[in-house]
């Protein structure tokens, strides 16, 4: 099968962001509604990606292949399960300084406004609290932030940051 253009930048963008979901590629890809995702994924790009054992999108090693896109997470080695944290992600830039800044495994879970205060006061910038919420959500299906249930959920290293290698992709 031969893929347009469109459809291998699109592949790309799956390798680069898995694990990840509907909404955060149709956002990356201008979609109004996950089952738009949905229907451009089965209709596309079908033998290229399929869902673990959490419905999280992944590509196939033959789309890692294909696209020459070096994959958001690399995969676990042999024998390890899914809920292994990787030794290197790929990530947008926010994603990258949201790990630089949560709390620590050993310190204790801090909150999304929380964790939104520490990167206006290191990185000078103001992003809507939502996105913070969705760069943290992303850094958990990564297996990088672990999610503690109190009063609202908090967020904290699920790994020590400097096991992690992290570098910045381009939006």
């Amino acid at each position: 099968m031969s893929l347009t253009d469109e459809e291998i930048d699109r592949l790309g963008d799956i390798v680069e962001l898995q694990p990840t979901k509907n909404k955060e590629l149709g956002e990356r890809w201008g979609l109004d509604s996950g089952s738009e995702v949905h229907q451009y994924l089965e209709k596309h790009l079908k033998e290229y990606y399929f869902r673990d054992d959490n419905s999280l999108i992944r590509s196939t090693a033959e789309a890692v292949e294909l696209t020459g896109v070096d994959p958001g997470v690399e995969p676990p080695t042999e024998g390890e399960g899914s809920d292994v944290a990787p030794s290197e992600i790929r990530v947008p830039l926010l994603e990258s300084q949201v790990f630089a800044v949560v709390a620590g495994p050993d310190e204790r879970s801090e909150s999304v406004v929380s964790v939104l205060n520490k990167l206006r006061e290191r990185y000078d910038i103001d992003p809507e609290a939502g996105a913070v919420r969705r760069a943290l959500q992303s850094l958990k299906r990564k297996n990088v932030v672990e999610v503690i249930y109190r009063t609202v959920p908090t967020f904290r290293l699920a790994v020590e940051r400097d096991a992690v290698a992290v570098s910045t992709i381009e939006e």
